[in-house]
């Protein structure tokens, strides 16, 4: 058969679609998440998320835990924003209790939860460089959080599921070196932030991958539900830091981080932009911690009256609410969590049909999902 003959004959076959899976084995995904994804070639023509593979029903565990403890199980879902998790479902207890928490507790509790977001970008922008073929990031990243994590060690007993927020303020009060140590991480990790933007951010080859890919639209992100650095890239201001603060953060400055190219670059762009701010926030306080109790006094067992209470606080990937209906009871009689992860994820499919296989990678790593966040 001639060359001829043989091109003819290959452009005559009929060209199909085929299914491509990808997860649910943790190195595919961060996580335990199936993506069952429709190519044609390699365009994708459609992407359908199957959860379940990491659910431990959360929710009705809370249920059948005290006010007290129930708090520590939502160190499990976004356990990259431990701390932060912990600190919404106690400000719900405590608008139940109405209770006023001390000034030293509020303080302490931003500085946790502004490390907690440093840490978790870093995590972040190392894990996205490896899924992108570059390895170098990921160390870097992790050598900077892993100051963060002995910091939390010291004050919190624990590095990454910290339990250190408890109805009333925090558990116990910051190491004696608390303080010495955060100052000399903000100074290593000013000194050597040029790196992120050597390695990464001015990269061609980082452009090409993650510039006009994954696009999504404000009207898009609202419509969705995304909240956090995926609907900030798009042009949507959803910063409870500003919108509703909590715990003290109407008194301290710091810009909330906008951009407007919707696109995975943006995404990128709104977390590294926010990292020097969380910076920013944490030198305002670091030398303000006022004397006094870190913990308010409350009573052994808590029962909050008869009612519906939500609190909501901006974590590392958007807004976690925290929905309690009580009966009167020691344990919550309904929780409902509205976790960022499950939110962003849904928005998955719209960003991804009409791109390439390559583009699904760059788009969920800009996503930033922690898996058992959305599968609870």
């Amino acid at each position: 058969m001639s060359s001829k003959e043989e091109i003819q004959d290959v452009t005559e076959l009929r060209e199909e679609d085929f299914m491509l899976n990808i997860g649910p084995q943790h190195p595919s995904t961060h996580g335990v998440l199936h993506l069952k994804v429709k190519l044609h070639g390699e365009t994708i023509m459609d992407v359908q998320p199957h959860l379940g593979y990491i659910h431990r029903s959360i929710e009705k565990m809370c249920e059948a835990s005290t006010y007290r403890n129930f708090i520590y199980l939502t160190s499990r879902m976004d356990y990259l924003s431990a701390h932060m998790n912990n600190q919404a479902c106690s400000m719900a207890v405590e608008k139940g209790l109405a209770l006023e928490i001390p000034p030293r507790a509020k303080i302490i509790r931003v500085l946790m939860s502004e490390l907690t977001r440093i840490a978790s970008h870093t995590l972040w922008w190392g894990a996205m460089g490896l899924d992108l073929g570059a390895v170098t990031p990921f160390f870097v990243g992790f050598r900077d959080r892993e100051d963060i994590l002995d910091i939390f060690e010291e004050s919190c007993g624990a590095r990454l599921t910290m339990n250190y927020n408890v109805p009333g303020g925090v558990m116990y009060d910051i190491h004696p070196n608390f303080q010495r140590k955060v100052k000399e991480f903000l100074v290593n990790f000013k000194k050597r932030y040029h790196e992120y933007d050597e390695l990464l951010t001015g990269n061609v080859i980082l452009h090409e991958r993650t510039k006009g890919v994954g696009y999504i639209s404000a009207e898009d992100v609202v419509s969705y539900g995304c909240s956090g650095p995926v609907a900030r890239a798009s042009g949507v201001s959803c910063d409870i830091r500003k919108w509703q603060p909590y715990d003290g953060y109407e008194n301290v400055q710091f810009e909330e981080i906008i951009e407007t190219g919707g696109d995975c670059f943006a995404r990128y762009m709104v977390r590294m932009r926010e990292m020097p701010q969380s910076v920013h926030i944490i030198e305002q306080l670091i030398d303000n911690i006022p004397e006094g109790d870190f913990q308010a006094k409350t009573k052994a067992v808590l029962k909050l009256p008869k009612g519906e209470f939500y609190s909501r606080v901006e974590t590392a990937r958007g807004e976690l609410g925290v929905y309690i209906v009580s009966d009167g009871s020691m344990n919550p009689y309904r929780i409902k969590f509205r976790s960022p992860n499950f939110s962003n994820l849904s928005a998955l499919k719209h960003m991804a049909v009409g791109g390439k296989i390559g583009d699904l990678v760059a788009i969920m790593a800009t996503l930033d999902l922690v898996i058992p966040d959305l599968d609870r």
